[in-house]
């Protein structure tokens, strides 16, 4: 297969979505039907004793949450399917806004019963601020849930995007009987028991007398009246428009029941881009470009407990990335050569000795990367989008155990690496704070401390509001306020000063009496 064919049939997507709407469930039922996987593992569940792939971490299986992006990588129907499933909940949304500057579309799952919620929004956001393609499955169909029109409108509503029904659920609940495929014009029956499509048909015409050999009378008039009206509102489909960001397909099934996601699968590898353009602070960057570029959008450390291994997550922007050929880092301006680069399964990884534009490989890292990183064939470029936000909570970090202060020393900075939280120095004191934007990351560090580095620490509660990184033209003034401010300075792990305000009004004040310096709310400035 030549250059062009390998990036054409590659699909990099991630599946986000609100906690609990099922997303981890669905991508489980994808890699089934990918043949990545041979019995797909529950989140939670007392009678299935497998969890589920992409939640591999032992804090994801005990809380039954995802705490870290997952990649998966797995062939269909001659198509390269590269899978990142993200965290849902909002401790973790900034590992979830990095991933989707590595994706080149999207599928949003959307709880039937509960409908749009606030972190689906949050992320919407992103997608519509890169205009990256979004596909809505409206998951748990099974279950009594919202009106399918109330639905539509909800999402056009709270997302600000048109919609596009691809599918139509025949009634919901334990009276669900199945969806009709408005896309391939064929109905596809639910059998509750068999937990999947109990017959597939197709039916061009659905006026026709065919319908009624499948479902009840008033079930087929009720299905012709919702297709009639969703021809009436809602535009036919436009790969134009899907592409452009501006309309969503959406589909109705049930992950858990392994119901209409093959139709989901089937109809997204058709339709979703491939590799698609980037852009770097030089130029446009073009998947079908020969020379290879790339950047880190992910750490992870131990994916291996036993070798404490961190691995950097590079998307391939363009080029052929092969393994054992050197590659400048451009941070650094140094050469580096990978001898075993991966492709994963969530934790399970294999060395692969080559990648295209689109596909997601780990290399092994021994501390030179950070994320926002790039790797190239030698030319000079630097990917953006990838901030670090400003933390909303801050903790004092303290060793519980001095015997152990190396491995807490080396757990906090490997922790920090990944960019599950951000680490600083105050500057009075010498004291070490954490910042991160939800209470649940610190249960993680304090967990995944103990149980990967054998470090306990406990925590100290800090009162500030806010850390914001700060810059100014005028030397004396930035000395007047260090000097001022000189409790409340402290330095990141790059070495720049941050401002960490203790109140709304305090930073407000600080803004007007220092006009000359810069407030930063993002580290990337």
């Amino acid at each position: 297969m030549n250059y062009p064919e390998e990036i054409q049939r590659r699909r990099t997507f991630a599946i986000i979505s609100h906690p609990d709407a099922g997303k981890t469930t669905l991508t489980e039922k994808l890699l089934l039907f990918g043949g990545a996987i041979h019995i797909a593992g529950a989140v939670k569940s007392n009678k299935i004793r497998k969890t589920a792939t992409s939640d591999w971490m032992e804090i994801e299986k005990q809380r039954g949450i995802s705490v870290a992006t997952s990649v998966m990588a797995f062939d269909y129907e001659g198509y390269k399917i590269n899978i990142l499933d993200t965290p849902g909940h909002q401790d973790f949304a900034e590992d979830t806004f990095r991933t989707l500057t590595a994706v080149d579309s999207v599928v949003i799952v959307v709880d039937a019963a509960k409908g749009v919620e606030a972190q689906t929004r949050k992320l919407m956001e992103v997608c519509r601020m890169r205009r990256t393609p979004v596909i809505v499955f409206m998951n748990k169909m099974d279950r009594e849930g919202k009106d399918p029109f109330d639905l539509l409108d909800d999402i056009e509503s709270e997302l600000q995007i048109g919609v596009c029904p691809l599918s139509w659920p025949i009634e919901m609940g334990a009276r669900f009987k199945g969806v009709y495929n408005l896309y391939e014009r064929k109905l596809d029956l639910y059998t509750p028991s068999k937990q999947t499509i109990a017959g597939s048909v197709e039916i061009r015409d659905i006026n026709g007398p065919e319908l009624e050999r499948h479902i009840e009378r008033d079930l087929a008039d009720k299905l012709r009246a919702h297709v009639e009206l969703i021809d009436g509102v809602y535009p036919a489909f436009e790969a134009a428009a899907y592409l452009a960001g501006d309309v969503a397909p959406v589909f109705f099934g049930s992950a858990l029941n392994n119901f209409g996601v093959r139709e989901l699968l089937d109809c997204f590898v058709r339709i979703a881009p491939p590799p698609r353009p980037v852009q770097a602070l030089e130029r446009t960057i073009d998947p079908l470009e020969n020379s290879f570029s790339g950047f880190i959008f992910k750490i992870h450390a131990n994916m291996d407990p036993n070798h404490r291994s961190c691995i950097a997550f590079v998307k391939v922007c363009s080029g052929r990335f092969e393994r054992n050929v050197n590659y400048r880092h451009v941070r650094l301006d140094r050469m580096l050569r990978f001898s075993s680069p991966t492709a994963f399964m969530a934790q399970k990884k294999e060395i692969v000795d080559e990648a295209f534009a689109g596909d997601i490989v780990g290399l092994p890292d021994t501390g030179n990367f950070k994320i926002g990183d790039s790797l190239t064939a030698g030319e000079t470029i630097h990917f953006r989008g990838l901030p670090s936000f400003s933390p909303e909570m801050f903790k004092y970090i303290e060793n519980t155990d001095p015997m152990k202060t190396k491995q807490l020393n080396r757990g906090i900075e490997q922790l920090m690496d990944e960019g599950v939280a951000q680490l600083f120095v105050n500057r009075m004191n010498g004291r070490k704070i954490i910042g991160t934007v939800g209470q649940l990351q610190f249960e993680v560090i304090q967990y995944r401390l103990l149980h990967e580095y054998g470090a306990q620490c406990r925590w100290e509660p800090l009162g500030l509001y806010k850390a914001c990184w700060i810059e100014g033209d005028d030397g004396a003034e930035m000395a007047n306020f260090m000097r001022r401010k000189s409790a409340y300075m402290a330095t990141d792990r790059e070495g720049r000063d941050v401002y960490m305000a203790d109140s709304p009004y305090v930073l407000t004040m600080a803004q007007q009496d220092f006009p000359g310096i810069k407030f930063h709310f993002t580290s990337e400035f």
